[in-house]
């Protein structure tokens, strides 16, 4: 505790605060969608982002929209799938900022998946998941860890689905990728937590976004809010309260965990 608090107090937060001032945050897939808006509120909260994307315009497009708010940002054009990418986007984080505190799995393929039968998923379409969702995060959790286990402090939080309790049908792979999120989270904070690193995911349930999804109905979105036991439709800032605390020092003894942020629709 004593060594937390000491961490904390050069930040200028508190050991029980959801204060994130003073901090590095990575998020990767922060180029649109939910991870854009993880970025911008960490950095509104006062930590220093690097924001991540494949799409290198994406990515830039968001640190200057975090710089024209007064906040510190730079962008990385990071494939998360490539150790040699991942490497470099953290190396561009402790360049820019001298530390790095956090990481937000968040980079992963969904959208562009179509509905069908697991029987017709094209195997190049399952690995390609697979690499992305999975070893992806498990790489950018490697290329953080020597930082973090230096500064012996860190926050990983790593995204999951609702769609995997629930079962989604027809989305295998997706499905199946998030389920393993879950499994890597529990081994890897258990390797962690004596460096002072927490690992823990969040659920994410059907949260609406700009980013066209197709698959995406008028009667899924009633079946999804009919589960619910608080009835709206999530937005992407419904799940920043819970991000924040995750990465934040008031999260110190909990780690291992995966939590549904979803309205309720799903009880874990």
């Amino acid at each position: 505790m004593a060594e937390q608090a000491e961490t904390t107090a050069a930040s200028g937060g508190s050991a029980f605060a959801a204060d994130v001032r003073g901090r590095c945050a990575i998020v990767t897939g922060a180029g649109q969608g939910i991870g854009r808006i993880y970025a911008l509120e960490f950095a509104r909260a006062g930590a220093s982002v690097l924001v991540s994307d494949l799409d290198g315009d994406n990515a830039e497009s968001v640190a200057s929209e975090i710089a024209s708010e007064g906040g510190r940002a730079v962008a990385a054009t990071a494939d998360v799938a490539d150790p040699e990418s991942t490497a470099a986007m953290a190396a561009a984080a402790l360049d820019a900022f001298g530390r790095i505190d956090v990481l937000i799995n968040n980079a992963a393929i969904f959208t562009p998946l179509g509905r069908c039968g697991f029987e017709d998923i094209a195997l190049d379409e399952w690995e390609a998941v697979m690499r992305v969702n999975v070893t992806g995060s498990m790489l950018c959790a490697r290329a953080v860890l020597p930082v973090m286990r230096a500064a012996r402090w860190g926050r990983i939080v790593n995204i999951s689905s609702s769609t995997v309790p629930l079962g989604l049908p027809y989305f295998l792979h997706y499905v199946t990728s998030k389920a393993a999120v879950i499994g890597m989270t529990r081994a890897m904070a258990r390797e962690l937590g004596g460096d002072g690193i927490t690992v823990n995911a969040i659920l994410p349930g059907l949260i609406e976004t700009e980013v066209d999804n197709p698959g995406r109905t008028d009667a899924l979105r009633q079946k999804v809010l009919d589960m619910q036991c608080i009835k709206f439709l999530g937005e992407p800032v419904n799940l920043v309260g819970m991000i924040l605390f995750l990465a934040s020092p008031a999260s110190g003894y909990l780690t291992g965990q995966s939590i549904a942020v979803d309205g309720g629709a799903v009880h874990l």
